[in-house]
């Protein structure tokens, strides 16, 4: 029985010692020295804390292979690892620290040394080139293994939270392998696979890259921003790397779908595609398909505080440009509940919020047990034993054949001129029309005002309400419209809905 994420690295750089496991633009590693630089860091970090263990240590990351070393350094110490962005202004940083009350510190640069400094960060820290090739303490770190247990913390990453102060999900060793096992084998995953990692590791869409590395020997090569940027040598850095699977944020799949690049050349090796993260405009997977039919296509949908997924829908067939593509059914060892506002599964057909249960579910908000309290709660279903769930605040319904069908988020549902609307349905019947390459909805609740924010293919304004007017009705109708040339993305690559606001609220002033 597997009881820790990093058996899973020893195991692979046993079997695999000099094969590639990182590589970026500037440097590569093998599984063998993956191993052997954790270990260096996880005992520097032991030996500073007198073994100190359950505790969080920050982990400076970028589009680079070192905090990934950084990461597994800390979980080889017994604690588990905070990914901190190097860009992240520091008063956020500052943030989490408080949250989380580091006891360790890894940086990548002297910049994220800085950092720590303008924190007044007071705990130890390692900068990683000093410490990757120093000894290992084999005995010291053993007898952290045998303290530690599948159920313990393995990484904890900070999402944004409504009082300003950021909640740290706490993820335990048995979700991340979990995870790791249902990957592997729902996607057959082999040590012959290259990954072309888009997502930031600070973001938990990442955590499905380095899972499927621990756990098939896969290559996880990082794509630099640039090749976002300059989207003409995305496809050939993907037939350099021969990147067979790529999992991808929704919007770097709606990137390319909005561009021509699938016109001038192919990713020669690839066999899957999946996206997460938002709902998939069914306009810009379509380019994928029929550039690429004999590629898998996989919707994925989980929030953070169910280690990453817990639904999966193989989207095997075309779809209209005002359908929904389905989020599936549940993810192996996940159940999936779908209630209504009176705590009953909701039927075919009929909304509810989607709630989960399962290995994967988090620890609950590091240090903030009001918060875990509101949303990681025991099943109204079941009223006999323990049995935490967790209310993602997800709206879907069941659909003929089984599958969860996303339909906006609680908080995107808004009650307008008397009718209750789902922002995302809205959304869907923008993102349909020829021309639209993204659309998003907020709503003015003062005023009582549903506003629209879209981008067009050609850059140019539409008349988006005489061309939406057959697919809503008029109660559904924008009474705000606005064009943009390019829409806002937070972080975490997902449309950022605060800034819209933001934007919003300063047009009235």
């Amino acid at each position: 029985m597997v009881t820790n994420i990093l058996e899973y690295l020893e195991k692979t750089a046993r079997r695999l010692t000099e094969k590639t496991a990182l590589a970026d633009d500037k440097l590569s590693l093998t599984f063998g020295r993956w191993l052997q630089q954790a270990e260096s860091i996880g005992t520097a970090i032991a030996h500073a804390t007198n073994s100190t263990i359950r505790r969080a240590v920050l982990v400076f990351v970028d589009r680079r292979i070192e905090g990934l070393v950084g990461a597994m350094g800390a979980v080889e110490s017994g604690n588990f690892y905070v990914p901190i962005d190097c860009k992240m202004p520091f008063e956020r940083v500052r943030l989490i620290a408080d949250v989380c009350n580091p006891i360790a510190a890894v940086a990548t640069t002297e910049v994220d040394l800085k950092t720590l400094d303008q924190i007044e960060f007071a705990g130890p820290r390692f900068l990683y080139n000093e410490v990757k090739d120093h000894s290992a303490d084999q005995q010291a770190l053993a007898m952290i293994r045998e303290q530690i247990i599948d159920l313990d913390p393995v990484y904890s990453i900070f999402t944004s939270g409504s009082t300003g102060v950021p909640k740290g999900v706490v993820i335990s060793h048995r979700g991340m392998i979990d995870l790791a096992d249902w990957l592997v084998e729902t996607f057959e995953f082999t040590d012959r696979d290259a990954l072309g990692n888009q997502t930031p590791f600070y973001f938990d869409g990442s955590v499905k890259d380095i899972c499927i590395c621990l756990k098939s020997g896969a290559t996880l090569n990082v794509i630099g921003k640039k090749y976002f940027t300059f989207t003409k040598h995305l496809m050939p850095f993907l037939n350099e790397r021969r990147i067979t699977a790529i999992l991808w944020a929704t919007s770097a799949i709606v990137l390319v779908g909005n561009s021509d690049i699938l016109n001038v050349a192919l990713p020669e090796h690839l066999r899957l595609v999946t996206f997460a993260g938002e709902a998939m405009p069914a306009k810009q997977l379509r380019t994928w398909q029929e550039k690429l039919p004999d590629v898998r296509f996989v919707n994925l949908y989980g929030p953070t505080e169910i280690t990453v997924d817990c639904t999966f829908f193989d989207v095997k067939r075309q779809y209209a440009d005002d359908e929904y593509i389905p989020i599936g059914k549940a993810c192996r060892n996940m159940q999936v509940l779908v209630l209504k506002d009176d705590d009953t599964e909701a039927a075919v057909g009929e909304v509810g919020e989607l709630c989960v249960r399962g290995s994967g579910v988090a620890l609950g908000y590091y240090g903030n047990r009001t918060k875990t309290d509101e949303v990681f709660v025991q099943n109204p279903l079941n009223p006999l034993y323990n049995d935490i769930i967790y209310r993602t605040g997800d709206l879907v319904k069941p659909d003929d054949e089984g599958n969860l069908v996303f339909v906006s988020r609680k908080d995107f549902q808004v009650k307008h001129k008397g009718n209750r609307i789902e922002l995302g349905e809205i959304e869907v019947a923008v993102n349909a029309i020829d021309g639209v390459t993204n659309a998003a909805c907020i709503f003015d609740q003062e005023q009582d005002k549903l506003v629209l924010y879209y981008t067009s293919a050609d850059g140019q304004p539409l008349d988006i309400i005489n061309l939406v007017k057959e697919r809503i009705p008029v109660y559904m109708f924008p009474e705000v419209v606005n064009h943009l040339f390019q829409m806002p993305y937070n972080l975490n690559g997902k449309i950022d809905r605060i800034e819209l606001k933001k934007q919003y609220d300063a047009s009235k002033d």
